[in-house]
């Protein structure tokens, strides 16, 4: 468990000999912010940055807090995209391969945090779901062939999901979608298995790149502290006892650049967990992947009338 002012330390030494892009979806609010702001401080503005979200006004304050890049190729672009629906993700990722020579660094953070029963999107996805598993996935699906490209140049090439790592739960074949089943901590549970079955799979067929599951903890973000109204009352003390999503990208960014390649399961404090509360069976993983495909394949041929 390296101390903060150890972590620090080590973020400050990244100073790679290529010039980096890096994506954040989810990099608009909380701790997907404090990151890019974080990378954004430790390049010193030399990189290309992406921050993926919906949110414009919050974008451009993000981006207007990076310091201002020396190198003529910098890039700090705000891409819109609603990640609640997969056919949004497609065409956002379509895009990037178009323009986008490489991706160094793909990170994911969006969430939602509610105490509702299933909700699903126009597509019959579950927003919770779809946030922490299925938007990722499609994400990472589309855009690895970029990721090769970094990796293939000799440079890094990783992809981080910021959820639950060692949070899961057992896997249930006979009902993957969680349509008969659905509850609120199962749904917790169940994000954080298929997040580390589905890195397992990439990495079995990509073992030179870097997949990286972390658990941020309890965070002081926007998300926690507003979304629901138990915790309005509750807020002077989470800010006292939680971590600041500030602190909370250091550990963060650590998880990412330690991780050279291979997949890798860390806690709030950026430590490699292994096996730690892993669930599921190499059977298991094959069949959500399956699923994970065969769902969003759906999903993206729902009918949706026109606005």
């Amino acid at each position: 468990m390296p101390a903060l002012a150890a972590v620090r330390a080590a973020n400050a030494a990244f100073s790679p000999a290529y010039f980096p892009v890096a994506v954040f979806v989810g990099g608009t609010s909380g701790i997907g912010r404090a990151t890019a702001e974080a990378f954004a401080r430790y390049t010193k503005g030399n990189a290309h940055i992406v921050i993926v979200g919906r949110n414009k006004s919050a974008a451009d304050e993000v981006i207007a807090s990076f310091p201002k890049p020396t190198e003529p190729a910098a890039k700090h672009e705000f891409v819109q995209c609603d990640v609640f629906l997969m056919r949004n993700i497609q065409a956002t990722t379509a895009a990037l391969r178009e323009r986008l020579p490489k991706i160094n660094f793909l990170v994911l953070s969006p969430g939602l945090f509610n105490f509702r029963g299933r909700d699903e999107t126009a597509e019959g996805i579950d927003k919770r779901l779809g946030l922490h598993y299925y938007a990722r996935w499609k994400f990472v699906y589309d855009l690895l062939p970029l990721v090769r490209k970094a990796k293939d140049a000799g440079e890094d090439a990783k992809v981080m999901s910021i959820l639950a790592a060692g949070q899961g739960g057992p896997v249930n074949l006979d009902d993957l979608a969680m349509k008969k089943s659905y509850n609120v901590a199962k749904a917790g549970m169940t994000s954080p298995t298929y997040t580390d079955l589905m890195f397992e799979h990439y990495v079995k067929e990509n073992p030179d790149l870097a997949f990286i599951h972390i658990y941020p903890g309890f965070v002081a973000t926007p998300l926690v502290l507003a979304s629901h109204w138990a915790f309005r009352p509750l807020n002077y003390l989470a800010k006292a006892f939680a971590t600041s999503p500030e602190d909370c990208a250091e550990y963060m960014l650590y998880g990412l650049f330690q991780t050279e390649k291979g997949f890798s399961r860390r806690n709030q404090k950026g430590d490699d967990i292994g096996d730690y509360r892993h669930y599921g069976s190499e059977e298991e993983r094959e069949r959500v992947w399956e699923h994970s495909k065969e769902e969003i394949d759906r999903a993206l041929a729902v009918k949706i009338p026109a606005a």
